[in-house]
């Protein structure tokens, strides 16, 4: 087993360095553009009177980086080389978004607006495998160009993460000499709508409550009839783009179903561990960047004339962010080297539970580094000087969203007790087994002692 990284992926991540060096941070402090990532950086993202969306200028400023990312070669880099990429795999996207989010706040990469000068283009990977002919040739180059602005809604009002309670509900409806639906329901935190020219909208079409089969993904464009935003949702990170949405009496042609017909969640799937297991990369490199500078910190800062890092109640919480830090880096790593290895289908039903550990875990690190960070900093740590308050504030949504941390802890436990996943049949059998002999008269003391 070599666990060193290869020296290909070493010559990347520096070639990626410069042209951070060269191309990002000239743009970062052109035009004042520096108050999007200094103490003003909520107060410049935020239109507060136009609801809390993010600014024009903000987001133009993003359009340009990624711009020149794509010019360089970079921004598609884990797309298959047909779409421009360059094949990049999971274990490289995973050490390049913590090498990326390590470096600390800045347009290279912000995750939160899941912005980095390396891409996810889970959209493109979903047509590419769900879409139809037509679909593939309208959304995969779209999405590319910006011109097709995709949002994700799955999640309800009232269900939060159990997508299989979904009251969104579509029926077979004709009008006029066509085929198809109507839906009527509510979604929320529907990010990018504000932008979005279409939503990837889920549905039930069929099964009952609870039922994972039964629920059908359809692409409605945004200026549907129908389809109306009710509000933005005020947050801890603004600005905000997540809006709650309705639909009532809202049609939409049998041709706007995406994927297989009661079985979108597969694509629900594909979508939340392509990002699951990079975001957790990503957490782990902001956790780095908070532990690294709190102990520059620590070593420099000399109250009682002395360094602040000579106290154990500095080092001790430290050390215990660093351990776990490291431990983390070899799951991840690890997982996203089996993911390359196996196709999304045996992903979810094979490797699921290792995606979770993943990203949960880096996810309430992250959150702990930046607290950590914040009380070693003292009062300068506590202000919107430092950028611990907003790695604090950007990342603890990602312990809710995409699935909170108890879903996949849930998801975790099932494999390990074998209610899903490669063991089901293993424990079924040894359940079985214990089942008759209880049955011919064993006591459990001679069974489980």
């Amino acid at each position: 087993m070599d666990f060193s990284l290869p020296q290909d992926l070493v010559d990347y991540l520096a070639e990626l360095d410069r042209f951070i060096e060269t191309e990002i941070i000239p743009l970062q402090e052109r035009d004042d553009n520096q108050r999007f990532f200094d103490h003003r950086r909520e107060h410049a993202r935020t239109d507060w009177d136009r609801g809390g969306l993010p600014r024009p200028e903000w987001e133009a400023l993003l359009r340009e980086a990624r711009r020149r990312a794509d010019k360089a070669g970079h921004l598609r880099f884990a797309l298959p080389s047909e779409y421009g990429g360059k094949n990049g795999s999971n274990l490289w996207m995973a050490v390049i978004r913590e090498h990326l989010a390590a470096r600390g706040l800045g347009l290279h990469n912000d995750l939160q607006t899941e912005h980095s000068i390396v891409a996810n283009h889970p959209f493109v990977l979903m047509f590419a495998t769900y879409g139809t002919r037509e679909q593939k040739a309208e959304f995969i180059s779209g999405s590319l160009d910006g011109s097709k602005r995709i949002a994700f809604g799955l999640t309800e009002p009232n269900h939060g993460s159990d997508a299989t309670h979904m009251e969104t509900r579509a029926v077979p409806e004709r009008r006029g000499n066509q085929d198809g639906w109507r839906i009527d329901g509510q979604k929320m935190w529907i990010t990018g709508m504000h932008a979005a020219t279409h939503c990837a909208l889920f549905a039930r079409t069929s099964g009952n409550d609870g039922d994972a089969r039964g629920i059908t993904c359809f692409l409605v464009p945004t200026g549907t009839p129908g389809l109306k935003v009710e509000e933005y949702l005020w947050t801890f990170n603004m600005p905000t783009d997540h809006p709650r949405l309705s639909f009532t009496n809202m049609w939409v042609p049998a041709s706007a179903i995406f994927g297989p017909p009661d079985g979108g969640l597969a694509l629900a799937q594909m979508f939340v561990h392509e990002n699951r297991i990079r975001q957790a990369a990503s957490s782990l490199g902001a956790a780095v960047y908070c532990i690294e500078e709190s102990v520059k910190f620590a070593r420099l800062r000399r109250p009682f004339d002395k360094a602040l890092a000579e106290n154990q109640a500095i080092q001790w919480p430290l050390v215990e962010l660093a351990t776990q830090a490291e431990m983390l880096r070899q799951l991840i790593r690890k997982t996203a080297w089996e993911m390359d290895r196996m196709s999304p289908t045996e992903v979810s039903s094979r490797l699921s539970d290792k995606v979770s550990m993943c990203n949960y875990w880096a996810n309430r690190l992250c959150c702990e580094a930046a607290d950590r960070a914040m009380q070693v900093h003292g009062g300068l740590g506590y202000s919107r000087h430092k950028p611990f308050e907003h790695i604090y504030r950007h990342h603890r949504r990602y312990r809710i969203t995409e699935g909170s941390e108890e879903i996949q802890m849930r998801r975790v436990a099932g494999f390990l007790f074998g209610y899903m996943g490669p063991r089901r049949k293993e424990f079924e059998q040894l359940e079985r087994n214990y089942l008759a002999a209880r049955a011919a008269g064993k006591t459990d003391r001679e069974l489980l002692g």
